[in-house]
C-alpha cells in the first residue's frame, strides 16, 4: 500500500469513527430528550427489582391489557379501549418489560413464561387473584403462558391478532443484527434509532393497512421512546425469539381450560390470520374466533367497542358458572 493510500484509509477511519461519535451523541440527546417529554400516563410500580409503568383504572372485575412488540403503553391508550373497559371494569394496562417505562434488565431472555411470571407478581403488589387478559399481537403468548402456567390466576382470555405458530419471517432475519451483543449495540446506538424515526410513517402505515393511521395515535404515540436503544433491543429481542417461543407454547395449547376469545382482521399484514388465529381456534378446547373484514393488525383501533364486548361475555360466562367464581373474578 502507498503512502497515499494509507493517508486516505486513514482520514476515512477517522470519518467514519467522527460520524459513529456524532450519531452516538445525537441519538443520547434524543433518548434522553424522549423520556423527559413523555406525557405522564399512570404510574409505576417497583416490583421484583424492575420499575414497571402501569395504568390502574376504574372499578369492578380485572381486566389487564398486554400491548404488542416495540409497542407502549400509548397505543392502548390512543385507541379508546382503556377509556371504554374502564367503564365498568377494573383496567389494569402496563407497559411491557423493555419498553416504555418498564425497565428489563440485562440478564437472561425474557421469554413469554418470564414475563407471564413478572405479571403475576405485579397483580400481587396490585391485590388481584384473577383477571381476564386482553392481549394484542406478540402479548398474546404472555396471555396463553399465563393460562398454562396460572390458569386459576386467569378468568378468560381475549387475543387480538395474535402470533401463535412458528413461520418463517422476514422480519426475524432483518431484527438479527440488531439483537447481537457487539455489532448490535454499535448499531443500535448510532444509526437505527436514526432511521427508525424516519421509517416510522410507513410503519405506522404498514401495522393499520388497509384502515388509515389513526390521528390519536400518531399524536399521542411517542417515536422518540420508541426509538431508543434500550427499546430497539427489546423489539429486536422479541422478534428474534418469536417463532421459539410460539414453537415452545403450542405443544400444549391442547392444555388451556379457559374459555378464549379471538379476534383478528381480515388484511392482516403483519400475521396470518388463516395460519394464526383461524389455527389457533381448531387447537383450542373452548374458543371462538371473530375476523374483521377490512381490518388489519391493528384490531383494538379498528373496534375496541368488539373487544369490550367480547370481555363482557367472558363476564357474562363466568357469571353463569356460579355466584362463586363471579365473587372470585370481583376480588
Amino acid at each position: 500500500m502507498t503512502t497515499r493510500a494509507r493517508m486516505n484509509t486513514s482520514v476515512a477511519f477517522v470519518g467514519i469513527a467522527a460520524l459513529g461519535l456524532t450519531s452516538a451523541t445525537l441519538v443520547q440527546y434524543l433518548s434522553k430528550r424522549a423520556v423527559v417529554r413523555r406525557k405522564a400516563i399512570g404510574r409505576k410500580l417497583r416490583v421484583s427489582g424492575h420499575t414497571v409503568q402501569l395504568v390502574d383504572q376504574g372499578t369492578g372485575p380485572c381486566v389487564v391489557v398486554l400491548h404488542g412488540n416495540g409497542s407502549m403503553l400509548e397505543d392502548l391508550s390512543s385507541s379508546g379501549l382503556i377509556d371504554q373497559l374502564a367503564e365498568k371494569y377494573r383496567v389494569i394496562a402496563l407497559d411491557r418489560p423493555g419498553f416504555g417505562g418498564t425497565n428489563r434488565g440485562t440478564s437472561g431472555a425474557w421469554t413469554p413464561e418470564r414475563e407471564s411470571a413478572l405479571l403475576l407478581e405485579v397483580l400481587a403488589a396490585l391485590g388481584v387473584e384473577r383477571a381476564l387478559v386482553v392481549a394484542h399481537s406478540w402479548g398474546t403468548l404472555v396471555a396463553l403462558s399465563l393460562a398454562l402456567r396460572q390458569p386459576t390466576s386467569v378468568n378468560g382470555l381475549v387475543l387480538l391478532s395474535g402470533y401463535y405458530y412458528p413461520t418463517t419471517r422476514l422480519d426475524v432475519a432483518l431484527q438479527t443484527p440488531a439483537s447481537l451483543p457487539i455489532i448490535g449495540n454499535l448499531l443500535r446506538h448510532t444509526v437505527l434509532p436514526l432511521i427508525g424515526r424516519l421509517s416510522a410513517p410507513a410503519a405506522f402505515r404498514e401495522l393499520f393497512r388497509p384502515l388509515p393511521v389513526p390521528q390519536r395515535y400518531v399524536d399521542e404515540y411517542s417515536v422518540g421512546m420508541a426509538t431508543r436503544p434500550s427499546q430497539l433491543k427489546s423489539t429486536a429481542d422479541d422478534t428474534v425469539s418469536m417463532p421459539g417461543a410460539a414453537r415452545a407454547l403450542s405443544a400444549h395449547y391442547g392444555e388451556i381450560n379457559v374459555p378464549v376469545h379471538l379476534i383478528a382482521g381480515a388484511e392482516d399484514g403483519i400475521v396470518s390470520t388463516v395460519e394464526q388465529s383461524e389455527r389457533l381456534n381448531e387447537a383450542l378446547p373452548s374458543s371462538s374466533l371473530e375476523i374483521l373484514e377490512g381490518v388489519g393488525h391493528m384490531t383494538h383501533h379498528a373496534r375496541p367497542d368488539l373487544v369490550v364486548l367480547a370481555v363482557d361475555r367472558l363476564t357474562e360466562q363466568l357469571h353463569e358458572r356460579g355466584p362463586r367464581a363471579a365473587q372470585v373474578a370481583a376480588e
